[in-house]
């Protein structure tokens, strides 16, 4: 048979489980520097389940028991870790613009009145329009408010 000649038996040529290992290990990289710029927690379980395949292969495993572990590693890690892993990295997330104002005190520094549409509080160095959340209430001048929501420009607040 010459190079040329075009295998017609159907058999997939064999390759060896050296080469197996380096294909998994390249997955391994591949993942890890996906993940390295995505940050998103969307590929590194896949680097570990690569990882496993490819101790399998080193092991001298079939490919099809390689495929499998590659799967089920995979999906047994984000299922089980990645809502926790999620909820411990994120916690570091601070809170920014408006966001990071409720909840915080503040003095009321004009009468808070929303029938007469008065009132405003002092934040830092920034005053803003206050109103208060329960429309019927007045907070004077000088009271200690807390923070409960903002509405476009305006703070809702509540007494403390």
């Amino acid at each position: 048979m010459d190079m040329m000649s075009i295998d017609l038996t159907g058999t997939v040529p064999v390759v060896s489980s050296g080469v197996w290992v380096l294909i998994w290990l390249a997955l391994v990289i591949l993942f890890v520097i996906i993940e390295l710029f995505s940050l998103g927690l969307t590929s590194v379980w896949f680097a570990a389940g690569a990882l496993a395949s490819a101790l399998t292969a080193l092991a001298g495993g079939p490919l099809w028991l390689q495929v499998v572990i590659f799967i089920v590693v995979s999906a047994a890690l984000l299922a089980t870790t990645r809502s926790f892993a999620k909820r411990h990295l994120d916690n570091k997330i601070v809170k920014t613009n408006v966001e990071g104002l409720i909840g915080q005190t503040s003095v009321v520094i004009e009468t808070i009145d929303n029938a007469a549409a008065t009132g405003k509080i002092k934040i830092g160095d920034v005053e803003w329009t206050a109103r208060a959340c329960n429309h019927d209430q007045v907070i004077d001048k000088d009271s200690t408010v807390v923070i409960r929501e903002i509405q476009g420009v305006k703070c809702m607040v509540e007494p403390l």
